[in-house]
């Protein structure tokens, strides 16, 4: 059997590290890829896949905190009824901190581009690892203030 040349070993490595990327940052973006595709399709019980289901969950926005995934969902379909106030979802800024084996930290920003106005802000959420898969245990969502309106010439 013909061994391999030093760097042709290396870029057998780099190849295969560089086409598996299962870092805690690459499957939490995974993950909130997958909520952006279902937010888009307008399905929100799939964007709701990835929280944990459960009394454990909480989820903070303006001021106050709720509990739960049945109030959380209820929470998502009020304030978000139809296909133009979910408008297009998309992440980004996004920073993925392990805190352990079974939680993470991500930092992020939101933004929703719709008809009836473009909104955005940040969020953290708290990441528990559940069967081998990531869910959101804690989803803390803050909305930027809208720019200041310029006076009429």
């Amino acid at each position: 059997m013909k061994s391999l040349t030093p760097l042709a070993l290396a870029l057998f490595l780099v190849g295969c590290t560089a086409a598996r990327d299962d870092s805690v940052a690459h499957q939490v973006q995974r993950v909130l890829q997958r909520q952006a595709d279902a937010w888009n399709r307008g399905d929100v019980d799939a964007f709701m896949c990835d929280y944990v289901r459960g009394d454990d969950l909480t989820f903070s926005s303006g001021g106050e905190t709720h509990r739960g995934w049945d109030q959380t969902l209820k929470r998502y379909r009020a304030r978000y009824p139809d296909r133009a106030s979910m408008g297009t979802l998309r992440f980004d800024q996004l920073e993925t901190t392990p805190l352990g084996d079974a939680h993470a930290l991500t930092l992020g920003r939101w933004h929703l581009t719709r008809a009836v106005g473009n909104v955005s802000g940040n969020f953290s959420l708290i990441w528990r690892r559940q069967n081998g898969a990531w869910r959101i245990l804690h989803d803390h969502t803050s909305q930027s203030p809208a720019p200041p309106t310029q006076p009429a010439p």
